[in-house]
């Protein structure tokens, strides 16, 4: 087991019920679950990795992104996509989309993973929802792996394009079987019932 003590956090922000917030505080973690949180001189004293902030610096949990479509940040600057209602963005975007690799698949992932790091976001869910040129979750799941955020993926799809009345391009729909089966190939393959 990996012990990991944050002590003389100027200020540590709970969030808990009480909104308490502990001055001088220290987290205490093993196992990258966060086991104590107190004063410094209330917690363990000893741990594999010490942290001492000095007192100069503010500690809350960390943010919970719970709807990203990763992919889109490869195409968020497109100057005809700037300023317009949903479908013709989308519309816009389609073209664009149907080029997407799986190198652009892990790339727009881990670039996405890292800004929202950065902005104080610690967990994730992402909704992968085409598929063009081969990509698969698999893709994406991968390059969040080597980054290191927290991570709940969703397999998305769309099976009605244009041909049928929808909106997307046909070359971006997928047969519901095929969305069901790989469903579940990713459910068997990466679900983890694991608390942490």
């Amino acid at each position: 087991m990996v012990t990991v003590l944050i002590k003389h956090i100027h200020t540590l922000v709970t969030m808990d019920d009480q909104r308490q917030e502990i001055l001088n505080g220290a987290l205490f973690i093993r196992d990258n679950v966060i086991e104590q949180v107190g004063p410094t001189d209330q917690l363990p004293k000893v741990a594999d990795e010490v942290l001492d902030l000095q007192n100069r610096h503010v500690v809350l949990p960390g943010l919970v992104n719970t709807h990203h479509h990763f992919f889109q940040t490869l195409t968020r600057a497109v100057p005809a996509a700037q300023n317009c209602d949903l479908f013709h963005w989308l519309q816009t975007l389609y073209p664009i989309w149907s080029k997407l690799t799986r190198k652009g698949v892990s790339a727009s992932a881990q670039m996405a993973a890292a800004e929202l790091m950065l902005s104080g976001c610690t967990t994730a869910s992402d909704h992968l929802y085409i598929f063009p040129n081969d990509c698969t979750l698999d893709d994406e799941i991968r390059a969040i792996q080597e980054i290191g955020l927290r991570f709940h993926a969703s397999r998305g799809s769309m099976s009605v394009g244009e041909s049928q009345g929808g909106l997307p391009p046909d070359t971006l729909v997928e047969k519901e079987s095929e969305i069901l089966k790989d469903s579940q190939r990713l459910i068997e393959q990466y679900h983890d019932p694991q608390r942490h």
